[in-house]
């Protein structure tokens, strides 16, 4: 596609893709603070002089808690599975680097940092990276624009971006019109239906906090918006387009609270309000390259240990401690490992099997993260021979069985020359892709794409993108420039159980009441990760960096440690709704709706 798209492409002015696009990508969000000095507590500014910590698991919880902790003088060991970053990282393409080049880079999916993360920017401005004054926070740049990419009908070009001039104050009026605004710009939505759901979207941004998770946790986003009732457009813009690609949860399931929470952090952001930057960032180079590696790295250089091969099997407790973690290193042998404290940063499929009856029986609060769910949310990427970036931004495919979301990525890579620094010098281009649906059937085999082989899975993914992207009869998606591809090795398919060690933790109503705190019962025992309560809700890079922080908070303050604490910033509330909220909160208490739901 070149940069005017097709004829049949419609391209709105504005911010108008504010409630459906944020379904392009797996959310996996603010304005921080200037850097500033952490000071560390009685053990100086390195780990190594204070209590010990183990660091059980080395995804963005695990290396956040590492960090901090770090800062403050602890002495941190981090024990992973695999490798730091979690599915966070980047990784490479067995066998597939040729003439001094380095490996095709292959990924769990591809990385998105909206621009109302706060905490995660944070964090990323306090690693160092050569020639960044902002630390490897610089190496996050903007994407412009999104492509709801239908089949069989017009797609939808919008930017993406904040909006120039956004309505001084944000009264229910003008939140109203800008709303009315950006839902007319899809035209193809009944002009009633959009005035509705732009009117459901008001009720919950006046909805004070008792309502939201009292109420609207317990109801389906399909239900909120009233889904059924209205047209095929309506259903799947704004019902199952948003939620299968965000949070990998059914329309029919998915809390409204959850739903809610992040489309009305990508509204403000779009609105320039407390935003750390553009609502679509990307990094300028390969995971591992931009972010994961120079991270390991600072945490090295302040004292951290690294156990990397090494898995979490059991924790031990005696006298109401966790005395000991039962661990199976690299060459498959059981060790004891001991420690003051620990921090638990394993994801939660992984981390309930480590919490034996004497650890539940010691809090029995865990038993509810037995009600979590988790689903398939799996990257496959696509090398080409040819610089096919589609687009300067994401595309949501919205029709597409699989519900899948792509984004061209070299073009962000300035810094580096595709066919000279990766793979064997005839791929040009990385086509990253994620799939959110894998249990229904596909266009070309018929199979849902856990009964299919791994090739078959690449062979259908690229077939139903050819379809929404090729259908105008315009060669978008070429067989012939496809070098090679590269299927996330934590998925394992084809024989009779299929298995997927890397899930995404999903949300449907009701989710929120069994997310655990960071601090748990056993006074030395905390806990971090996507899981984990905090402010975004969602499943977030954001959120395991946000659970992190409280973990550590938890852990200081269960230490007396005069260190300061973590900064927490939680989502931007909009000042001017604050009087609405606090009107509905006495509304709540007495048994009344929201002032503004009409039903």
């Amino acid at each position: 596609m070149d940069g005017t798209g097709s004829t049949r492409r419609i391209f709105i002015g504005g911010a108008a893709a504010v409630a459906a696009t944020a379904g392009t990508a797996a959310l996996g969000g603010r304005a921080a603070a200037a850097p500033r000095a952490r000071p560390a507590g009685a053990g100086g500014g390195r780990s190594g002089g204070g209590p010990s910590v183990a660091v059980l698991g080395g995804g963005v919880a695990g290396l956040t808690a590492a960090h901090e902790l770090a800062e403050r003088g602890f002495q941190v060991t981090v024990y992973e599975k695999k490798a730091p970053g979690g599915k966070a990282r980047s990784m490479d393409v067995p066998g597939s680097a040729r003439g001094g080049r380095k490996a095709l880079p292959g990924e769990h999916g591809f990385r998105f940092f909206p621009g109302f993360y706060q905490n995660l920017p944070d964090t990323m401005r306090r690693i160092p990276f050569p020639g960044n004054p902002g630390g490897c926070h610089d190496n996050l740049v903007a994407s412009t624009e999104v492509l709801l990419a239908r089949t069989g009908h017009e797609d939808i070009r919008l930017p993406f971006r904040t909006v120039g001039k956004p309505p001084p104050l944000l009264t229910p009026d003008a939140l109203r019109r800008a709303l009315t605004g950006f839902l007319d710009a899809f035209g193809n939505i009944p002009v009633h239906e959009t005035v509705y759901f732009a009117s459901r979207l008001l009720v919950w941004l006046t909805s004070c906090d008792e309502r939201r998770t009292g109420a609207w946790e317990r109801v389906p986003w399909w239900e909120f918006i009233r889904a059924a009732k209205m047209s095929p457009n309506y259903q799947r813009l704004l019902a199952i387009g948003i939620t299968r690609n965000i949070v990998a949860t059914k329309a029919e399931v998915a809390s409204t609270k959850t739903v809610s929470t992040c489309v009305e952090a990508f509204l403000f952001n779009a609105l320039g309000r407390g935003a750390d930057g553009e609502p679509d960032r990307v990094l300028n180079a390969p995971t591992n390259e931009a972010w994961i590696d120079p991270w390991v790295a600072h945490l090295r250089s302040l004292g951290v240990t690294f156990r990397i091969g090494w898995a979490v099997r059991d924790l031990r407790i005696a006298r109401g401690r966790i005395t000991e973690a039962v661990v199976q290193d690299a060459s498959g042998t059981r060790q004891s490992v001991t420690a003051d404290h620990f921090v638990s940063a394993m994801p939660v499929e992984h981390a309930r099997t480590t919490w034996n009856a004497q650890v539940r029986a010691a809090d029995p609060r865990l038993a509810r993260c037995d009600k979590l769910q988790t689903d398939w949310m799996t990257g496959i990427q696509f090398y080409l021979t040819e610089p096919t970036p589609v687009l300067h931004g994401h595309v949501n495919h919205i029709d597409s069985p699989w519900s899948i979301t792509s984004v061209g990525q070299a073009q962000y890579w300035s810094g580096r020359d595709f066919r000279a620094d990766y793979g064997d010098g005839a791929a040009a281009d990385c086509l990253s892709v994620d799939v959110s649906e894998w249990d229904k059937p596909g266009i070309l085999y018929g199979k849902t794409a856990k009964q299919c082989t791994r090739e078959e899975v690449a062979r259908e993914v690229w077939a139903q993108m050819k379809a929404g992207l090729n259908d105008t009869g315009r060669t978008v998606l070429s067989d012939s420039k496809i070098h090679s591809w590269f299927l996330d090795p934590a998925v394992e398919i084809g024989g009779p159980r299929p298995v997927n060690d890397e899930q995404l933790l999903i949300h449907p109503a009701g989710t929120w009441y069994n997310r655990p705190a960071a601090r748990t019962a056993i006074p030395n025992l905390f806990l971090c990760g996507d899981y984990v309560a905090t402010d975004i809700d969602l499943a977030t890079m954001e959120g395991a960096n946000a659970a992190a922080r409280a973990a550590v908070n938890a852990l200081l303050d269960e230490t007396g440690s005069r260190a300061e604490r973590c900064t927490i910033t939680p989502l931007y509330r909009a000042p001017e709704l604050e009087l609405f909220k606090a009107e509905d909160a006495i509304r709540y208490r007495m048994g009344l709706p929201n002032a503004l739901d009409l039903g």
